[in-house]
């Protein structure tokens, strides 16, 4: 079997994989911590160079910006409103004269009926005084025939 010795101790056997085993554990470790640190380091040298003046500039000009979409977007709320309140007075004018355009209509059939009421009264009178007329007549030749059958 293995044996090792460090510093006055002997390592035999499972031993020695468990010195190794701690060892490398310990390496690793300290190489993970010093990327770390690195990396911290670098990062805190990022961060110290930021230009908070051009971060500042940029968030105004945003800002700016955000307020005139904010101004634009009211003008084309108003607008709209205009415009839909503008539609709405056409609507109801165009209803109106509509309203006005039935009224005559109506009347205008009215006046329509009424004049062929009385023009179709007055045929009727005139033909029923032209039917009697003839009937008159006609009744006064039977008459004369039924009374002189010879003539």
């Amino acid at each position: 079997m293995a044996e090792f010795e460090f510093a006055g101790i002997t390592f035999r056997g499972g031993k020695i994989f468990i010195l190794l085993t701690a060892l490398s554990t310990l390496g690793g470790t300290s190489w993970a911590a010093f990327e770390f640190y690195k990396d911290y380091m670098d990062m805190k040298e990022v961060v110290a160079n930021i230009d908070v003046s051009a971060i500042e500039a940029r968030n105004d000009i945003i800002e700016t910006k955000l307020d005139e979409a904010i101004d634009y977007t009211r003008d084309i709320k108003s607008d709209l409103r205009d415009d839909i309140m503008r539609v709405e007075s056409q609507a109801d004018r165009v209803e109106s004269m509509v309203r006005d355009s039935q009224d005559k209509v109506r009347s205008m059939i009215d006046n329509a009926d009424e004049r062929y009421e009385n023009r179709r009264d007055s045929l009727v009178r005139d033909t029923d005084a032209k039917i009697k007329e003839v009937e008159d007549t006609l009744n006064e030749k039977i008459q004369l025939v039924l009374d002189n059958p010879l003539s």
